[in-house]
């Protein structure tokens, strides 16, 4: 994905390029701030960090152990790493982030093999896994350990409640671990409903990258696992991985105001119904084609090459498929609903003008 010369203007512009580029939020900013007083112990024996495991306890349940760190790469790479040996195999989506956007680091890293199934929406079934399984206890080929779960995808839609349920039960049975990629997670409970405990320990996870950046936070995520013997000996996976913070309580702070009083909750809603505002204010320009459903905060469609640099001299997002011109949009906890109507109306104004309207 390309934002070709776009990239370092100094000029504020409206961003639809990545939740990632939203500013961190207030509540996130003050708790840091009241974090910044005096004296605290380093690497996670503060006061502050022991609070923020607590908290994430409520909501995940009392045998949780919470882990924080500064990337979501590095909580993606570090879980898996904790849950396989150089042997193993991890079966994920073609599309995941492991496979696509991390620079072959859970290869280096944890030495261990990727299966990845093609699939146009993101998920993966039972079916798909049980193709790789042909390859168990065969000492030529690597050995599947985890199967790991985008969720929500890379192309923004859901598994059901239902489906991450039949998929750990299936995992479980044939001796793998179930991982949750959980970057954009929020924005997928909120679609859906359901609550973030219902949709991970009470389904069957093994391990969860909690999400933080996409959803507001300065820099931090969290590695959670939901049975104690897995996590360990994750806190020396963790400072071997160079993902363990000196000064942890301004990490531990931010995913603690993230999770009080449901703040996930409303900047995932409000994310989503941006999207959906977007989709339908695009869907009413003639030849401006939606690609895919719009389940959470991505929106996909076509627009041709000369419309796209037209709207990018006022809008950045990404060129997702150049040889289909297929584009993606991306709505954040602080977008508004002039940023999407003015973004519909910049894409009206260069379909007309290059003829394509």
């Amino acid at each position: 994905m390309k934002i070709d010369g776009l990239m370092h203007s100094s000029v504020p512009r409206n961003h639809f390029a990545s939740d990632n580029n939203s500013p961190a939020h207030p509540a996130v900013i003050e708790a840091i701030i009241s974090a910044n007083k005096g004296h605290a112990l380093g690497y996670g024996d503060d006061y502050y960090t022991q609070r923020a495991c607590e908290k994430i306890r409520q909501i995940f349940g009392k045998k949780c152990e919470p882990f924080f760190l500064f990337t979501g790469t590095g909580a993606n790479v570090l879980s898996i790493s904790a849950l396989t040996r150089p042997y193993n195999a991890v079966i994920c989506a073609e599309s995941a982030h492991l496979n696509t956007a991390e620079c072959g680091a859970l290869e280096k890293f944890a030495g261990v093999k990727l299966y990845t199934i093609p699939t146009e929406t993101g998920k993966i079934t039972t079916a798909d896994i049980e193709k790789f399984l042909i390859y168990n206890h065969n000492q030529h080929h690597s050995q599947p350990k985890v199967v790991s779960l985008t969720q929500a995808t890379d192309f923004g839609l859901c598994y059901s409640l239902d489906e991450v349920r039949l998929i750990c039960d299936y995992a479980h049975s044939r001796q793998l671990y179930v991982h949750m990629d959980g970057a954009r997670l929020y924005n997928a409970c909120a679609a859906l409903e359901v609550p973030l405990r219902e949709m991970t320990v009470e389904a069957g996870l093994d391990s969860l990258s909690l999400g933080g950046t996409k959803n507001g936070l300065l820099g931090a995520e969290a590695v959670l696992f939901f049975r104690e013997e897995l996590a360990g000996e994750f806190k020396y996976i963790r400072k071997q991985g160079m993902q363990l913070a000196s000064k942890m309580r301004f990490l531990a702070v931010q995913m603690e105001a993230l999770l009080t009083d449901d703040l996930w909750l409303t900047n995932a809603r409000h994310a989503n119904h941006m999207a959906a505002l977007l989709r339908d204010k695009l869907a009413e320009i003639p030849n401006l084609k939606l690609t895919r459903e719009v389940q959470t905060n991505m929106i996909y469609c076509i627009i041709p090459p000369e419309s796209i640099d037209i709207i990018r001299q006022s809008y950045l997002f990404y060129v997702f498929d150049e040889i289909r011109s297929e584009v993606r949009l991306v709505t954040s906890y602080d977008t508004t609903e002039e940023d999407v109507l003015g973004l519909a109306r910049e894409a009206k104004r260069a379909m007309a003008d290059s003829g394509q309207e």
